[in-house]
């Protein structure tokens, strides 16, 4: 695999949930579109917030929502559950990272419409170092020959790869 792959959120969001899934995402082993939870994801963000700028290119990440607040920028990711809270916090802490390297400060919000939450999230140097090692961690999982071996989670029963790791 080349050295020069661009992270994006959704390797950062996989990194937490499932190595094996950041290497199939990393090589292109795409999982079916036809995915009932990747359905209802596409539609939840298509529904809420239906006011807010959305879908946000910047370079190699795509930021769910985009707003200001007091004079500051503010970034959403919006997830259809919590249940992988720390793998969002992450992704949406990669993107604050990714604006700061471009000179743009801002701070972001995790979204979970359907349970009404909101979560701040501000970059410290403590998740700065953490998603370093964790960028370290993706290059060196997606330069493997292979994909790392199945490690079942509860995260399994929902996952978009899950007929590639079970068949």
């Amino acid at each position: 695999m080349n050295s020069d792959y661009h992270i994006t959120g959704n390797t950062i969001n996989a990194y937490y949930i499932c190595h094996r899934k950041v290497w199939l995402f990393a090589h292109e082993v795409n999982p079916p579109t036809n995915n009932s939870y990747l359905e209802i994801g596409r539609l939840i963000g298509e529904n809420f917030y239906k006011r807010e700028k959305k879908e946000i290119l910047v370079g190699n990440i795509k930021i769910d929502l985009v707003k200001r607040e007091n004079g500051n920028v503010v970034i959403a990711e919006i997830k259809k559950s919590s249940s992988g809270k720390r793998a969002a916090r992450m992704q949406l802490a990669f993107y604050l990272y990714q604006l700061k390297q471009m000179g743009i400060e801002s701070t972001g919000e995790l979204l979970v419409p359907k349970e009404r939450k909101k979560e701040k999230i501000i970059l410290t140097s403590e998740l700065e170092e953490e998603l370093e090692k964790a960028m370290k961690d993706i290059q060196a999982i997606i330069a493997q020959p292979k994909p790392p071996p199945v490690h079942k989670t509860h995260f399994c029963r929902v996952c978009a790869y899950k007929d590639l790791c079970f068949a």
